[in-house]
């Protein structure tokens, strides 16, 4: 019976990811994104997760207080581009989205921003992809 459970659209899953992401990235938390709206932390939660579709208007505001534009939202959007170059694009995209999913990702990125001297910055992306190739050989 669980067949007739209704399930998430994905598109809706996809903005409620973007809101996340863009949340994050600010350091903002569900709880004063909800207060900004006048709505709770766990509409906050049911939006994110896809569970709950967001309303226009409510987009809108969200798009506002978030300091983005609503396309946002739906940048690679699944059935968003059919053609192959388009795919190649999305999922280069995603692999970015899921970096700055992850926790460690958005430390990265925030401290990463915060050096301003290009030689360092330029180092340290030498010493990554070192890291990254010395993980690869073992």
């Amino acid at each position: 019976m669980m067949e007739n459970k209704k399930k998430p659209n994905p598109i809706d899953i996809h903005v409620g990811s973007r809101i996340r992401l863009r949340r994050t990235m600010l350091g903002m938390s569900q709880e004063k994104l909800g207060e900004s709206l006048g709505i709770t932390f766990q509409q906050i939660q049911k939006y994110e997760k896809g569970t709950n579709r967001v309303g226009a208007s409510r987009l809108q505001n969200i798009s506002g207080i978030l300091n983005v534009p609503v396309s946002f939202f739906f940048e690679d959007a699944p059935g968003e581009n059919t053609n192959a170059s388009g795919l190649a694009e999305a999922s280069s995209s995603n692999y970015v989205v899921d970096f700055l999913s992850s926790s460690e990702g958005l430390q990265l990125n925030r401290a990463f921003v915060k050096i301003t001297d290009p030689k360092v910055r330029r180092k340290l992306v030498d010493l990554v992809k070192a890291l990254a190739a010395e993980a690869e050989s073992e």
